[in-house]
């Protein structure tokens, strides 16, 4: 019986700690932009398309 009520103290103890992550990232601004993460792949510069590889047979 012991063995549940330090359980549950750990797992209270787990779940306040991340509520407390979660305070802490929002008061830090993590969730302010909201905007640019829906338009980031229109401006995609990524010219992976240039350097194709080609192959040569030499037989």
């Amino acid at each position: 019986m012991s063995v549940l009520i330090i359980l549950i103290a750990v797992s209270l103890l787990v779940a306040i700690s991340f509520l407390a992550a979660f305070f802490w990232a929002v008061r830090n601004g993590q969730y302010d932009d909201d905007y640019s993460p829906g338009v980031r792949m229109l401006f995609d510069n990524d010219t992976n398309n240039d350097t194709k590889s080609t192959t040569t047979d030499n037989k």
